[in-house]
């Protein structure tokens, strides 16, 4: 098999990184799939980092502020995303403490009233429940689930998710 040149590749991993944010594990996909040797990747990669066309810090803020606002995921979730992508800790606690606390309590109040009226359950325990699994999935707090599910329902099920 032919090996690939070097500078095709850059130019390509460079033009794959202007079409949006970009991180190291992506740019580094793309690139095994594309049949660059390892150390050929590694130096690809320190040339774009160089050159700023990957940064994990604006990627990891860019990734949690979309992910939020156009997919309305919680913490938890982005959390988990940004780990599979291998992006440090201390950036992902960066790009998550940029999240407003009112419009995270707010999208997730929003998200849990539209949810309600499509969800159907024989008991309002069990659109209770529905809801609460349903939020968690997402990636909310389970606390922060139960504290904006309690002003929806009469009862109190939040034990009822617990056990």
């Amino acid at each position: 098999m032919k090996q690939p040149n070097e500078i095709k590749l850059l130019h390509s991993a460079a033009s794959y990184c202007s079409i949006c944010e970009r991180c190291i594990s992506d740019v580094s996909k793309k690139l095994v799939a594309a049949g660059a040797a390892p150390e050929m990747e590694k130096r690809i990669i320190e040339r774009l980092v160089k050159e700023d066309f990957v940064n994990e810090s604006r990627f990891s803020r860019s990734f949690a502020n979309d992910k939020f606002r156009f997919n309305r995921w919680g913490r938890i979730r982005i959390r988990y995303e940004l780990q599979r992508k291998r992006i440090p800790e201390e950036l992902i606690s960066a790009a998550l403490d940029e999240i407003d606390e009112e419009a995270y309590q707010a999208s997730l109040s929003d998200l849990l009233k539209d949810r309600k009226r499509t969800v159907k359950g024989n008991s309002e325990r069990d659109v209770f429940c529905k809801l609460y699994r349903f939020a968690v999935g997402r990636g909310f707090e389970s606390q922060l689930v139960v504290g904006n599910l309690k002003p929806l329902f009469k009862g109190d099920y939040a034990a009822d998710v617990y056990e």
